[in-house]
């Protein structure tokens, strides 16, 4: 193989469709991550110049746990029950996702998530080679086998430049349905360096996913590294904020009108206090941002939605309507997080009263929509 030969996708391979459980709701999941079978199973869609590279001197990031776990976690983070049985990691098979997921749960559309060390490279050009292989790989082993899955376009975000080319070369490929980004990048996410990604996105119509676990140029605490994964999964939220904010009063939202962020893994529990927080600062410090028009919270109706995974729930459950209503159930996509220890399950994850219509809303309607999913 040529040192910038690809392999392309195998043929013949005719790929799983969704087929409706009759008289059961089909169910959208925004956050499935598919894992690798062998570690060496992303190098044969890297250039050889980089695979060799990676082989010789690694990956480097600024996060100093890359190629291990931030913390120990139960079971490396993942349900004990998901690991295939003909090996590999869990989530690496496609077989053993439609037997343990896609199938029982009558998952209608499900969007992969495929966390990656490239976001956060020191070597940018590096990073880039990484995404277009991680894009390339779900092509080859996920997307071509099965309609129901889609893709998100991972980008080496800190560089605009190569992350609008591999949007580009991925904008005609309808399995992607968006922008993979991470919320801990070198800059916050509202600054303008980042603003060529969003235009991009405008312009094709892609959303923007934001996932706040996985790697990242920064750790998720102000303050750094905590002590205990407990402190690391507890803050998931803390990026997700963060992304929120800068994204608001930087104003992307009012540059790009027609964006969509979508805030994945983070809860939402605490977007309800977010906006009434936001709103009040900027109806005091309006003058210092005149580029931000309207109320923070208008911005967040219009332009952002969260995945309910991991869902936050206060000791006395019915306490959630009040909180659903606060935040409006059209903003919530349902995700199970699968595989991961912390799954939710769309039979438990709202126990609650909830009108049939706006619970299937948000088990699927609203990402339908959100996505333009056929």
């Amino acid at each position: 193989m040529s040192e910038t030969t690809l392999e392309k996708p195998k043929t013949g391979f005719k790929p799983a469709t969704y087929t409706p459980t009759e008289g059961k709701l089909g169910i959208v999941c925004c956050d499935i991550h598919p894992g690798f079978t062998t570690k060496d199973e992303l190098g044969k869609f890297m250039p050889l110049r980089w695979r060799e590279h990676v082989k010789d001197y690694g990956i480097r990031t600024s996060n100093p746990f890359v190629g291990a776990l931030p913390y120990p976690r139960m079971g490396h983070g993942m349900r004990q029950d998901s690991y295939p049985p003909e090996g590999g990691a869990p989530a690496s098979s496609l077989s053993f996702m439609q037997e343990q997921l896609l199938d029982p749960l009558n998952i209608e559309f499900g969007l992969l998530h495929a966390l990656n060390a490239g976001p956060a490279a020191v070597n940018l050009e590096l990073g880039a080679a990484v995404c277009t292989a991680v894009n390339d790989w779900q092509i080859d082993k996920w997307l071509s086998k099965d309609t129901r899955l889609k893709g998100g376009i991972a980008v080496a975000q800190d560089d605009a430049i190569s992350s609008v080319a591999e949007i580009e070369r991925m904008a005609n490929d309808e399995r992607f349905v968006q922008i993979a980004m991470v919320p801990r990048s070198i800059e916050s996410m509202g600054r303008m360096r980042y603003w060529p990604i969003y235009e991009a996105a405008e312009a094709l119509g892609l959303p923007i996913g934001v996932h706040t676990a996985g790697y990242g140029t920064h750790a998720n605490g102000s303050g750094g590294w905590g002590s205990f994964y407990m402190e690391e999964h507890c803050g998931f939220a803390n990026p997700a904020q963060t992304v929120i904010v800068s994204m608001i009063f930087e104003g992307v939202f009012e540059r790009f009108p027609k964006l969509k962020l979508i805030v994945v893994e983070g809860g939402f529990g605490w977007l309800a206090p977010l906006m009434w927080r936001m709103d009040r600062e900027w109806e005091r410090m309006k003058d210092e941002v005149p580029h931000v028009k309207k109320k923070p919270s208008e911005y967040v109706k219009n332009n952002i939605w969260l995945t309910t995974q991991p869902v936050e729930e206060p000791p006395n459950v019915r306490h959630m309507t009040p909180l659903l209503e606060w935040i409006g159930h059209d903003k919530l996509l349902f995700s199970t997080d699968y595989p991961h220890w912390d799954f939710d399950h769309p039979d438990r994850a709202f126990r609650v009263p909830i009108a049939p219509e706006l619970k299937q809303g948000i088990l699927r309607n609203n990402a339908i929509s959100v996505y333009g999913l056929t």
